[in-house]
């Protein structure tokens, strides 16, 4: 994938979970997208923070829960999906935030 199309499929990515998860906290956690940076703050305190990666063409993941994890885009799956196992990135954060919240947490591919 060259630089461009990368570029707009990492900020098409991130601004759609930005709308997905301010959804889904509601007031319970605050959710901040700024110069490519998305950061969601859980009202317990925890954090999240969520970026592109140009260089490696990758979405890298700060978590509370998992620590930290670096995703690549798999053309054949057309998801995000990790460098160290199989891992699908909107699945994981699904699942976590699904356990920190009172309600299912769910992100479409």
């Amino acid at each position: 994938m060259d630089a461009t199309a990368f570029e707009n499929l990492a900020n098409e990515t991130l601004e759609r979970l930005f709308d997905a998860i301010e959804d889904a906290l509601g007031d319970d956690g605050e959710v901040d997208f700024e110069n490519g940076i998305l950061t969601v703050e859980l009202s317990d305190g925890r954090q999240y923070v969520i970026n592109k990666h140009a260089q490696n063409q990758q979405i890298w993941l700060s978590s509370p829960i998992s620590g930290a994890a670096h995703f690549k885009f798999d053309d054949t799956q057309n998801t995000w999906v990790s460098t160290r196992n199989e891992a699908v990135f909107l699945d994981v954060l699904s699942a976590e935030m699904s356990a920190l919240s009172d309600s299912r947490v769910e992100f479409s591919r």
